[in-house]
This record gives structure tokens, sequence and C-alpha cells, in this order.
């Protein structure tokens, strides 16, 4: 494998630019936001499970597509444990969660 051309390397920057970064969650987070992390991380995996954009999966949820671009981006002060566990179980109504 060789390493990318300087044209390969601009284009993935510029296309980086327009990312958000997928914040870290704080070792010393409470156990609330670590469950809300840990809920927006199922969303993700269901996307990539199900080869389904966002969008799509704001119409099988009912939301706002804007709902699901905060879900998968972490922005976990956004949204209560309870709203993304609702909306998680409409995806699998046989959820289980756990406490460790």
């Amino acid at each position: 494998m060789n390493f990318p051309n300087s044209k390969e390397l601009e284009r993935v920057r510029k296309k980086l630019k327009k990312v958000d970064p997928t914040p870290v969650l704080s070792s010393s987070a409470s156990v609330a936001d670590q469950l809300k992390y840990a809920l927006c991380k199922e969303f993700v995996i269901y996307l990539r499970t199900h080869e389904i954009s966002q969008l799509e999966l704001a119409q099988e949820l009912g939301v706002d597509p804007a709902r699901i671009s905060e879900i998968v981006k972490y922005k976990i002060d956004l949204f209560t444990a309870d709203r993304l566990l609702s909306l998680l179980e409409q995806l699998n109504p046989k959820l289980k969660v756990t406490v460790a």
C-alpha cells in the first residue's frame, strides 16, 4: 500500500473540514451521561448495520432528521436517557438494557 499523493490528501482534507468530530466522553462523566453516550452509539451501530441513511432512520422513527443528526453526533446534552431509550425501543422492541 502506497502513501496517498498530495491531490488525494487534499481531497480528503476538504471532506473532513465539513465533518464534526465525535466528542470523547470524559472519564469523570456522570453515569447518566455514560448511558446517553452508549445509547447514541447504538443508533450509529443501527445505521451501519442496516445500511440506511439518517434521513431514512428519521422517517422510520417519525422524528425530525436534525434529531437523528444530533444523536449520531453524540450531542448527549440535548437528550434525556428516557427519550433515547424510547427511540431505540422503536427500533428494537425486545431491547434489553443492563447496568454494570
